[in-house]
């Protein structure tokens, strides 16, 4: 017996001690390939975060190729990535970031302080501006804590540097710029994401790897295919043939389709972007739109619900407001009622009592069925609107430089809060603003400087106020986002982000 014993416990022993010697197991190696049917061309100037337009779709690129300081994830709008954490001096004036010291780029340099200095100096995206009158330096305390010196308390700093509504916190690789130029870096970027570039056909396609030392984790797909596939149709067809994993925007009839498919999902994603009608001459008083009452007009002619129903398959709520309701400070406002009679009766009361003709309505492409079904609706109460499409490119350049004019089917997809809202779509100085209001400057200026919260909500509150009472905009929704999934996806990456509308984060997603 107790022979037996001893020969018991020496097995015992034995195996421990070879467990303990078996080296420990690594993470699975990526594996499969993860193909996209994109519904826009992309745009090698979304490779370089230095030139973030302060819209949403560059990060349909920018989340696997690069990563921030700070960034939306599923934890939340404003999670630690790149930095472990950061603080801010009691006098407002300082904000400290500490970095992790794990995080390498794509060609195996390690990402330190000088690339956090050099990517924000560099930066000259849509917020520059803005942030460089703010900012009075950036300065290394050490290889892995980097701080930021404001010329004085600026409460939006966080805001603004802290989210994709300006992008200026992604980071680049200081020594590789310098050395291939910025040319040469849209051509071949390398980045701090959990994807390379592997290689790229303009406006074609581009093939992206695992980028296996990623800090967060490594990703679970080996290769991600995105094809530019601007026709819905053939995006649907190449999702039925299993020759896409996933495709964007099938939206109207093309959701309907999806959902008889037994092999595949609709899955919605977003609503951090609100559509509205921007009015492009209602600064000249010798237009239409100069006028309150027919840009109220305007806004009492348009069905959302049924606009809703018609694009996105009834997901996305009618809004009175360009700013969603689930930002901070955000202003709830109800959207106006369908009400055609009372518009076609403030047409008569502003001296318009046949309508008129509005020119163009041009919209974000592709988003023309859309527009058409909103100019049918200006066009039953006598306003007549003829669809224009450009290039998306064209479009965006001519939005930027304030050339549009006539009626804009625009949006704005961008995260952040109603400060950075207000800043780029409201204040005369925005990016995008066609607005000229004194008053809405006077008080954005007052609240940058309140350092009371409950002073500032009001101020921010009273400017989203002032735009509903002048309807200075014609809110229509906040776009729920229908997209086609095939089920061989175990973990798509729709909607893990809250408010998000692409796939993320990248190293989440999974095949069966």
């Amino acid at each position: 017996m107790r022979a037996n014993r001893r020969c018991f416990l020496g097995c015992v022993v034995l195996v421990l001690g070879l467990v303990l010697m078996a080296p420990a197991r690594s993470p699975a190696a990526p594996q499969g390939t993860v193909i996209y049917a994109v519904h826009i061309t992309i745009a090698p100037a979304w490779f370089d975060p230095a030139d973030n337009p302060g819209q949403i779709t560059p990060f349909i690129i920018q989340y696997a190729l690069h990563d921030a300081v700070i960034k939306p994830m599923p934890a939340g709008m404003m999670t630690p990535s790149l930095a472990e954490s950061w603080t801010a001096s009691k006098d407002g004036r300082v904000y400290e970031f500490v970095l992790r010291k794990n995080v390498v780029f794509h060609n195996g340099d390690p990402m330190t302080a000088e690339d956090v200095k050099f990517s924000f100096e560099r930066y000259r995206g849509a917020g520059a501006k803005l942030m460089k009158e703010k900012v009075e330096a950036v300065t290394i305390v050490d290889p892995h804590r980097v701080r930021f010196h404001l010329k004085e308390p600026w409460p939006d700093f966080m805001g603004f540097y802290g989210s994709p509504a300006t992008g200026a916190g992604w980071i680049v690789p200081k020594k590789y710029v310098e050395k291939v130029g910025d040319d040469g870096f849209k051509k071949a970027p390398i980045g701090a994401g959990p994807f390379k570039l592997a290689s790229m056909t303009p406006g074609v396609e581009i093939v992206l790897e695992a980028h296996e030392k990623y800090w967060r984790k490594t990703p679970k797909v080996k290769r991600i295919v995105m094809k530019s596939v601007p026709e819905g149709s053939t995006r649907l067809a190449m999702l039925k043939r299993g020759e896409a994993h996933i495709a964007y925007k099938t939206d109207g009839p093309l959701g309907e389709e999806v959902k008889k498919d037994s092999n595949l999902d609709l899955v919605f994603s977003g609503g951090i972007a609100t559509w509205w009608l921007q009015f492009g001459d209602m600064n000249d008083p010798k237009s239409p739109w100069h006028n309150q009452k027919v840009r109220l007009a305007a806004s009492l002619a348009l069905d959302r619900k049924a606009l809703s129903e018609a694009e996105t398959l009834g997901a996305s709520p009618p809004t009175g407001s360009i700013i969603p309701r689930e930002f901070e400070w955000a202003l709830p406002v109800e959207p106006h009622p369908y009400d055609p009679k009372r518009a076609k009766q403030l047409l008569v009361e502003a001296g318009y009592p046949n309508g008129f003709d509005a020119g163009f309505i041009t919209p974000i492409p592709p988003y023309y069925s859309f527009a058409e079904a909103v100019a049918g609706y200006l066009g039953a109460i006598g306003i007549k609107a003829k669809v224009q499409k450009m290039e998306r490119a064209v479009m965006f350049d001519k939005r930027r430089k304030k050339e549009l004019g006539d009626i804009c089917l625009c949006a704005n997809g961008g995260f952040g809060n109603a400060v950075t809202r207000i800043d780029a779509d409201i204040v005369s100085t925005g990016v995008h603003s066609v607005l000229k209001d004194a008053e809405i400057d006077r008080l954005f200026a007052e609240q940058s400087r309140e350092s009371d919260p409950k002073k500032r909500e009001a101020l921010l509150k009273r400017i989203q106020q002032r735009v509903v009472d002048q309807a200075y905009f014609a809110p229509i929704y906040q776009l729920q986002w229908p997209n086609g999934v095939s089920k061989a996806m175990k973990v798509s990456g729709m909607g893990l982000i809250p408010t998000f509308y692409y796939t993320g984060p990248f190293e989440e997603i999974e095949l069966r």
